[in-house]
């Protein structure tokens, strides 16, 4: 990137994988003025593929203001809608140009559009996401995911493993670690008193004692009790049942869910196009789309672009707090 004057931040978005959705929400998203008023947008995918979906979708890519980095691999006969290696290895070249250009200091987000897992682990880039894909990029030993939509945010325990494998490796120490977390990252995002509100496992959180094994009280009570000691405003288990509801009227700022349908079947109710993924603990702002690739609807055009631009508009929010100084 070439200095500039321009006050508004960079951010890096990658494409996703090009078989799917990504980049045609993503040229969507760069067509809309309140996009371009709010961020200097950095491609990094495919010129051709890139410019290929904006014609599907009848919009036009003013290149005087979108810049592209041109990372290649994508066969200008690579089928939309098809899981591939091709996909899935151009998708991670993506990201780790992202997270080279974040953790210099030449971006300051990243914003990402879907992969497919399918597709990703072909090519032999074996992660189970975007989340831990960008950790290991970033040499981060622990992030948690937060989904954000209207009126609700969701930070989760634990994301992309079994419900058996999920109430094993739930313990005291992750769920502190986690809602320290989401109380930094509700603080960044500027409310100065955040209010969370921690999930239990079982029917009822527990019914004390009644539906499960102790696992409120073992797994998650000595986490509330540790960072309550701290001055964190965190509450619970709650049955999860009713907190999602609570949070949503304005009780909580945020949930923390114990795994990973626990919190994104509440969001995703809400609406695919607004959701927001946000990946919490790294050491760059990174945002993502809520939805994945949908290749059954992928070369069509109607793809929505909603959440690519409320997703840059989070990455904008966040990137220019991380900029002030002390950060």
């Amino acid at each position: 990137m070439q200095p500039s004057t321009d006050t508004r931040p960079v951010i890096a978005i990658t494409m996703g994988d090009p078989s799917g959705v990504g980049p045609e929400v993503v040229a969507k998203a760069l067509a809309r003025p309140d996009v371009l008023a709010m961020c200097r947008p950095l491609v990094i995918g495919d010129t051709a593929r890139l410019e290929a979906a904006a014609a599907l979708c009848g919009v036009v890519l003013d290149r005087s203001t979108v810049e592209i980095v041109d990372v290649g691999s994508v066969p200008a006969d690579l089928p939309w809608g098809q899981v591939s290696a091709v996909g899935g290895d151009a998708a991670y070249r993506y990201i780790e140009r992202a997270a080279e250009l974040a953790m210099c200091g030449e971006v300051q987000a990243i914003c990402t559009a879907p992969l497919n897992k399918e597709a990703l682990h072909a090519a032999g880039h074996v992660y189970p996401g975007h989340t831990e894909l960008l950790a290991h990029l970033t040499g981060t030993d622990e992030v948690s995911m937060m989904l954000v939509a209207p009126g609700l945010r969701v930070v989760h325990v634990t994301t992309h493993i079994g419900i058996i494998d999920a109430v094993a490796k739930i313990e005291p120490g992750l769920v502190a670690r986690t809602i320290r977390r989401a109380h930094e990252t509700l603080l960044r995002s500027g409310i100065s008193a955040p209010r969370l509100a921690v999930c239990g496992i079982n029917p009822h959180a527990g019914e004390n004692g009644l539906f499960g094994h102790g696992e409120e009280g073992s797994k998650i009570e000595p986490a509330i009790a540790m960072v309550r000691a701290e001055g964190i405003d965190a509450v619970g288990p709650l049955p999860a049942d009713t907190l999602f509801f609570r949070a949503r009227r304005g009780d909580f700022d945020c949930v923390v869910a114990m795994y990973h349908d626990q919190g994104h079947g509440p969001i995703k109710v809400l609406g695919l196009e607004a959701g927001v993924n946000i990946t919490i603990g790294l050491p760059v702002v990174r945002t993502s789309v809520d939805h994945g690739t949908a290749f059954d609807i992928a070369g069509t055009g109607v793809a929505d672009e909603r959440s690519m631009a409320e997703a840059l508009r989070q990455a904008v929010g966040l990137a220019a707090v991380s900029a002030r100084p002390g950060r």
